[in-house]
């Protein structure tokens, strides 16, 4: 079961939410994951979708909107995808991509966009099974503060 992560179920997020900062190097911290997951939510920054296991939430991903000038149109950043370790390989991921999908098509989106390491064998290799293409037509750059 899928839902749509709420200020009321906002709480099954955060082991998870934390639990993915924390396999990205980040150190454990509830509480800053609390608020600002709960921003995100109230700001109506992101839109989030949970997935249950019968009662317990396995996994999220997160997706923020922007747009494009050329297409004139919105497009989703998938920015966060994660599944508890001992539930991955059962489908989860796949089910939480195909809500995503939903989402781009409910808000007439023109895309949705990702990025993933070169080196993450399985996301690379879930994101081909799930429909995305690789595009080879740009580069991507980042400008960072620190």
């Amino acid at each position: 079961m899928i839902k749509q992560v709420t200020l009321e179920t906002l709480q099954d997020l955060i082991p998870l939410f934390d639990a993915y900062r924390q396999f990205y190097d980040k150190d454990s911290n509830l509480k800053l994951a609390k608020d600002f997951l709960k921003s995100r939510i109230i700001n109506n920054e992101s839109v989030i979708y949970i997935v249950y296991n019968e009662d317990k939430a396995v996994g999220f991903v997160q997706l923020y909107p922007s747009f494009s000038s050329t297409r004139l149109k919105r497009f989703w950043i998938l920015n966060d995808l994660f599944v508890s370790p001992v539930f991955r390989g059962k489908g989860f991921s796949k089910q939480l991509i195909e809500e995503s999908k939903n989402l781009c098509r409910k808000t007439d989106a023109c895309a949705m966009l990702l990025e993933t390491s070169i080196n993450n064998s399985i996301g690379n290799s879930l994101y081909k099974q799930t429909g995305f293409e690789l595009r080879d037509d740009a580069n991507f750059y980042e400008w960072s503060t620190k």
